[in-house]
């Protein structure tokens, strides 16, 4: 249910969306998707264990948004990779109080981190939810 927050917009999307932004200081749809689809899959590799390879772009010291995710069907497709990786992922967890250490947010059970990625996609697709009704592609 907290995906559906992103799922349900995604029918609608049009490629003229992916570089909406609210402001010129905020990331695009495009970036938005991109970097929502690869937290999910870090999140399967690295917190729930599946063997996934993940080329994160959107992370890091590489994550500047230069208008740079501007096609929908490769991002739809990453998106529902995402998905399934991390929904397969979640399946095999038995443990849900057992822990996982992370770089990014030290040690928490699972449950946690379920919480924890649930919350940040939801986050993310209220950005998008009012960068395709309020934005409009800002020069970088």
């Amino acid at each position: 249910m907290g995906r559906s927050r992103l799922t349900n917009q995604l029918g609608s999307l049009r490629n003229e969306h992916l570089l909406n932004r609210v402001h010129p200081g905020s990331n695009s749809v495009g970036w938005l998707l991109r970097h929502i689809a690869e937290v999910e899959l870090l999140f399967a590799k690295n917190v729930f264990g599946s063997d996934i390879e993940v080329k994160a772009q959107t992370i890091g010291s590489i994550a500047k948004d230069r208008g740079q995710f501007h096609e929908l069907k490769p991002l739809l497709e990453l998106t529902k990779r995402a998905e399934d990786e991390l929904g397969s992922s979640i399946r095999t967890i038995d443990d849900w109080n057992g822990q996982v250490t992370t770089a990014e947010f030290g040690t928490v059970t699972k449950l946690e981190a379920l919480g924890r990625i649930m919350t940040h996609t939801a986050y993310h697709a209220g950005q998008i939810g009012l960068a395709v009704k309020y934005g409009k592609p800002y020069p970088d």
